[in-house]
């Protein structure tokens, strides 16, 4: 028996979540509520790296979510 893939998020409900926390008036706990959600979604454990700390100075939501969904977990 093999193990059923997570669902994950999709990229169109992922970008308006991404733009909530990108939102300066988004309140911090929130924020953090969003993004466990996106973290667990998008299988992405770098979420919050690419929201805080990308190194592109205007980054999107759209890039962001993309990014995200590129991510692949190395099988070790």
């Amino acid at each position: 028996m093999t193990a059923q893939p997570a669902s994950r998020m999709s990229r169109k409900a992922a970008i308006p979540l991404v733009q909530r926390v990108l939102n300066p008036e988004t309140p911090d706990e929130e924020s953090s509520e969003i993004l466990e959600a996106l973290q667990r979604g998008l299988a992405c454990p770098h979420i919050s790296d690419y929201v805080y700390w990308d190194p592109d100075p205007e980054p999107t939501a759209e890039k962001i979510v993309d990014r995200a969904m590129a991510y692949m977990s190395i099988a070790l």
